[in-house]
């Protein structure tokens, strides 16, 4: 009787907290008059399910490093996470990784539920709600960031477990919805994840059939079970998503199976408990209503009126459930941390800087310094020289190509770098296949797990890319990319391939480094910026041509490149009168343009600009001294749309630029018929210098 009368309380308790959720997620949405009720009515029990029984997750340390991690892919359902964040009490960490002794989520933040400062945003953002993992909300990202997430889990274990030390070991869970599971990234992810076998990752689909417009039958019937045992997926399904044993069991068979990911179907109704609008499109994407609403917790048995109500008993629940579980795990992995420390010191040393953003002592070590050469490199080669010598001396830097590493020449070639593969993780080259958006989002998860991921294809493929990327910047992760075949210079592959808007769109994108170095020696000094970032992702934009590779010693030194814009040469002996302006390998074409006019008795001073990011964070001072007001007689050359150099030349400076797309033809026909020679750079400037205004 006594066991009876235990387990009525704990399944009464179980229900009062599941309700919890629901009430104070219906209650948020009603008060902002605004977001997404139904799913986490829906959703309650099995997020309930995982945290409170199965999840390893510390509230009090939401950021160490052996923790499961949960995913909310379906972000618009985010008062669901927000409730849980809130009930079981997770602290707040600051950005040096220490808790604040505050609480990440506090009831006022749930009042106030999408309004200003709240830690309650609209759909959930990592550095800003702690024990948020990733953010999501555009759909199909938290899926591809959870497959970088399981990976990157694969790869820590194989390098930092030895015998008698399971430091790493995590699994990482992610609830998805029928939207994510109709954007084109999570069939690409998926597609991967089953190749490589990865069975830390547990996707939960939330089954409920509807979509913002109506029913998923207007566009939506795929066989998920069966395409997914075709991805060669473990595949289970639960039939009622508020049977917690079921649940709980599915969870466990998650955790038994090997070799494969598993897919958990939940079939569900949006809604639940809300009688006029369960199973509806009315559901998903608007409050319910304050009739409904009330309507719903009569259902629930929950007090009609009540307002943001946690009842008696439901933190403890909380407490006594993952806070005490989380707590001992994490403390067992802590104690275990400090023997490792004992045993293997330089290993440790790796795991505690990875786990900071720190680099290792010698960081750059042996990175190349590169001769004059007229001839010179295509900046994929020098940075494929650089990229090797950094990946030996940083031992957590990997990643990989979009089937693309012998044209992005990102390969790493060094003894013991290896290939990354299924059952066999230790390999530090990543193949992504022809899968660029999956690709983004997998280094996205593979960033925040805190090892330094790399992902390289060409520019013009930024456009499938670009989704992952923007939450790179939005993030603050630092994310390197390295995009080659820059610019209409490829050549023979023509328009499709040749990008023009795409540095303008990049650049246009907040938070993020774009780079585009002018010879291999500015590569050395890009990679230079990019390695000690923390908080910025990076592009590095790079040519397939050879650049010719400057004499320093008549030149300025490439370390101007990290204030992003410096004077590359100027008029011997004099101000200049007219200012050429480039980037990458339109900086070649400026300093011949450079040397003509110099030899015609015009000033001419060359202006290097390979990062207006870089540029744009140094003081007036230093921006006027290289590009003086007082000479508005300016060139601004790049192969590439000239939308946004106006910034740089004034209203009366001059762009050569792309206005059309490029055309197909060997490279030195190409630059010809859109001007991109010496012989255009310096009428231009001639033409400067004829209609400058005195």
């Amino acid at each position: 009787m006594a066991d009876q009368a235990n387990q009525l309380a704990t399944e009464d308790a179980d229900r009062r907290c599941i309700d919890t959720i629901r009430t104070l997620s219906m209650d948020a949405v009603q008060a902002a008059e605004s977001g997404h009720p139904g799913t986490p009515m829906t959703l309650a029990p099995v997020a309930y399910c995982l945290w409170q029984r199965h999840l390893r997750f510390d509230p009090a340390d939401p950021i160490w490093p052996d923790r499961d991690r949960f995913i909310l892919s379906n972000g618009h359902a985010s008062m669901l996470l927000y409730s849980l964040l809130h009930l079981a009490r997770v602290q707040a960490v600051n950005p040096k990784y220490e808790a604040t002794g505050k609480p990440s989520v506090t009831l006022e933040d749930i009042k106030t539920f999408r309004q200003v400062d709240s830690r309650c945003p609209g759909h959930p953002e990592y550095r800003w709600t702690s024990g948020v993992e990733t953010t999501t909300g555009p759909l199909g990202q938290g899926v591809s960031n959870s497959v970088g997430m399981a990976a990157a889990g694969r790869w820590l274990a194989e390098r930092y477990n030895k015998p008698g030390f399971r430091l790493f070991g995590y699994d990482v869970y992610a609830l998805m919805g029928d939207g994510c599971m109709m954007e084109g990234i999570s069939s690409e992810a998926a597609s991967l994840a089953g190749h490589l076998r990865l069975d830390n990752l547990c996707w939960i689909y939330d089954n409920n059939h509807i979509t913002i417009e109506g029913s998923t039958s207007l566009a939506f019937s795929d066989d998920v079970a069966a395409r997914f045992q075709s991805y060669g997926w473990n595949v289970t399904r639960v039939g009622d998503a508020n049977d917690l044993d079921l649940l709980s069991k599915a969870f466990d068979t998650f955790k038994a199976t090997s070799g494969r990911p598993t897919l958990i179907i939940v079939d569900t109704h949006i809604g639940y408990g809300a009688p006029h609008k369960h199973d509806t499109a009315a559901a998903h994407g608007e409050p319910l209503g304050e009739d409904e609403v009330r309507a719903a917790k009569r259902f629930y048995g929950w007090p009609e009126e009540a307002r943001f109500l946690v009842p008696d008993g439901v933190y403890e629940h909380f407490r006594e459930g993952i806070s005490r579980r989380g707590a001992d795990l994490r403390a067992e992995w802590f104690a275990l941390f400090e023997r490792y420390r004992q045993a293997h010191p330089e290993l440790a040393d790796e795991v505690y800087r990875m786990s900071h953003r720190q680099l290792p002592g010698g960081w750059d070590s042996g990175l190349p310094t590169f001769p004059p050469d007229p001839k010179g490199l295509a900046s994929r080669e020098s940075s494929g020289q650089v990229l090797n010598v950094l990946a030996r001396n940083v031992p957590w830097l990997l990643g990989g190509a979009a089937d693309l590493y012998p044209s992005t020449k990102t390969r790493l070639t060094f003894d013991g770098a290896g290939d990354f593969e299924a059952g066999s993780y230790t390999g530090r080259n990543f193949h992504f296949g022809v899968r660029e958006h999956a690709m983004c989002g997998m280094t996205n998860g593979m960033a925040l797990v805190k090892v330094r991921p790399f992902a390289s294809g060409f520019l013009i493929f930024t456009d499938y890319a670009r989704g992952a990327m923007r939450l790179s910047a939005l993030m603050e992760i630092p994310v390197i990319y390295i995009w080659t075949h820059d610019s209409i210079s490829l050549g023979e592959d023509g328009p499709t391939h040749q990008p023009i808007e795409q540095l303008a769109s990049l650049r246009a994108m907040p938070g993020i480094l774009v780079i585009r170095p002018a010879d291999a020696n500015e590569v050395t000094e890009a990679w230079r910026v990019i390695m000690p970032l923390r908080h910025e992702p990076a592009v590095l934009v790079l040519s397939r041509q050879s650049l010719p590779t400057l004499d320093r010693s008549r030149y300025a030194a490439a370390s101007g490149l990290a204030r992003g814009g410096y004077v590359l040469a100027d008029p011997p002996g004099a101000e200049p009168d007219v200012i050429l302006i480039g980037t990458g390998s339109e900086i070649a074409l400026c300093v011949a343009a450079y040397e003509t006019l110099t030899a015609e008795g015009i000033p001419a001073r060359v202006v290097s600009m390979p990062c207006w990011e870089l540029f744009e964070k140094q003081d007036q001072a230093y921006r006027d001294e290289v590009l003086p007001p007082r000479v508005r007689a300016r060139v601004a050359v790049e192969e590439g749309a000239d939308f946004g150099w106006c910034r740089y030349v004034g209203i009366d400076g001059a762009i050569l630029g792309m206005e059309t797309f490029g055309a197909s033809a060997p490279i030195q026909k190409v630059q010809a018929k859109f001007g991109f020679e010496p012989a255009h750079v310096v009428q231009a400037a001639r033409d400067q210098l004829a209609h400058r205004p005195p």
